[in-house]
C-alpha cells in the first residue's frame, strides 16, 4: 500500500521517524509537459537555474553524461548528440554542461542491523563527500532508514551540520518495539519508503540537479512502498539516484545478500547507477570520488517534445552521442499536466 501524502502526518503520529518539517510538506506538482493549447505557446527561457521537466514553456530538461574508453568527455556540442522519444528524433533547442548549476543531494543512509559493521566508514566518507562536493549554492540533507524513516538532517548547505547529522547516526533493529509497518516483524529495513519519501517529499519541489546517493546492501524489508513505485517517485522527481551497496557479509552467516539487482534496477532506470563496495573503506572512498566526477561532468539538454499530450504516459528516452560513446540518462519521464495528481 503507497503511503500518500495526505496521509503521512496520519503516520508521523507512528514512531515512524520523520520530522515535523518531512510530514508537513505539501503535495508538489509533479513536473512534466503542458496540455496542448489553442494560446500561442511560451517561448523558451533561459533554463540556467529553472526547474526541470518545466510545465509551463513546454521543455523536458535531460541531464546525462557521456563516456568513451579513455573516460568522461567534456566537450560536446548540441549538434554532437541526439534524442529520441519513444522512438522519435526531438530537436534539441538548448545544450550546456552543467557542473555549476545548484545540486541537491539527498544522502539516504541504510541504519538496519546489518550496517553495524560498516557504519562508521560511511559516515566518515559521507562526510568528506559532502565537504568536497557542496558548494555555497548547493544543499543536502539526510535520510537514515531502518524500522523506522528518520529526516537526521534538513536541507543545508553545512557539511558541518550534515557531518554532525551522520555522526548521530545509530544502528537500530527494532529489537523489542516491533514494527511501524503493521506486520508484527520486530526487525526490518524500509529501504523503498525511504526513496520514496526521499523523491516525493523532499526533492519533488527543488530545482536543478536532484541526487540520491543511498549507502545500504539493498535489501527491503517491510516498506508499504515497492521497487516500481519507488523509481517511479523518483522518475517523477527528476532525480538521479546512485547506490553505494555497502554490507558487512559477515553479518549475513551463509546466506549472503541479494540485493543487487534491485538496486541495479533503481539506480538503471533513474540514470544513475551501483558501485559495489562490498566493505572496503578505500572502495567506498573511491566511489564516492566516481559521483563526484559524473556530477561535475553532466550535460543538460532541453527539448520541446513532439507530443504534447499531457496524458500521465511514461515516456521513453534515448539519447546517442557517436559511436563507441555510452550516455547514462534516465530512461524517461512522465508527461503529467500541472495539475494532475502524482499517484
Amino acid at each position: 500500500m503507497r503511503v500518500p501524502l495526505n496521509t503521512l502526518a496520519a503516520l508521523c503520529l507512528l514512531p515512524f521517524g520523520l520530522t515535523s518539517s518531512l510530514c508537513a510538506q505539501e503535495a508538489p506538482s509533479p513536473s512534466g509537459p503542458p496540455p496542448a493549447s489553442k494560446a500561442a505557446p511560451e517561448q523558451p527561457v533561459d533554463i540556467g537555474d529553472t526547474q526541470t521537466l518545466k510545465v509551463n514553456v513546454n521543455l523536458v530538461n535531460v541531464y546525462f553524461s557521456v563516456r568513451d574508453k579513455n573516460g568522461y568527455i567534456t566537450n560536446l556540442g548540441k549538434d554532437d548528440c541526439q534524442i529520441f522519444e519513444d522512438k522519435a528524433l526531438q530537436k534539441t533547442r538548448n545544450f550546456t554542461q552543467e557542473k555549476n548549476l545548484p545540486l541537491t543531494i539527498g544522502i539516504l543512509l541504510d541504519t538496519s542491523g546489518s550496517q553495524q559493521n560498516v557504519l562508521p566508514m560511511e559516515q566518515e566518507a559521507g562526510a568528506e563527500f559532502l565537504k568536497d562536493m557542496l558548494t555555497p549554492k548547493d544543499e543536502a540533507f539526510l535520510i537514515s532508514f531502518d524500522i523506522n524513516v528518520d529526516l537526521l538532517a534538513d536541507y543545508t548547505n553545512s557539511p558541518r551540520e550534515l557531518k554532525r547529522a551522520l555522526d548521530k547516526a545509530i544502528i537500530n533493529t527494532g529489537a523489542g518495539t516491533g514494527s511501524v509497518t503493521g506486520n508484527g516483524a520486530p526487525r526490518g529495513t524500509l529501504l523503498y519508503d525511504a526513496v520514496y519519501l526521499a523523491a516525493h517529499d523532499k526533492l519533488h519541489q527543488e530545482a536543478g540537479r536532484k541526487v540520491i546517493v543511498m549507502l545500504t546492501d539493498g535489501q527491503d524489508q517491510g516498506s508499504q512502498e515497492n521497487i516500481r513505485t519507488a523509481i517511479e517517485a523518483v522518475q517523477k522527481s527528476n532525480a538521479i539516484v546512485y547506490v553505494i551497496l555497502i554490507a558487512d557479509r559477515g553479518a549475513y552467516g551463509s546466506f549472503g545478500y541479494s540485493g543487487a539487482g534491485d538496486m541495479d534496477r533503481l539506480a538503471r532506470e533513474t540514470g544513475g547507477r551501483v558501485i559495489n563496495v562490498g566493505s572496503n573503506g578505500k572502495r567506498l572512498q573511491d566511489a564516492f570520488s566516481q559521483i563526484q566526477d559524473e556530477l561535475r561532468t553532466q550535460y543538460l539538454a532541453s527539448y520541446t517534445p513532439t507530443n504534447l499530450k499531457a496524458d500521465g504516459s511514461f515516456r521513453t528516452l534515448n539519447i546517442t552521442c557517436g559511436k563507441d560513446t555510452k550516455v547514462q540518462t534516465r530512461k524517461g519521464y512522465y508527461a503529467l499536466a500541472d495539475n494532475a495528481g502524482n499517484d
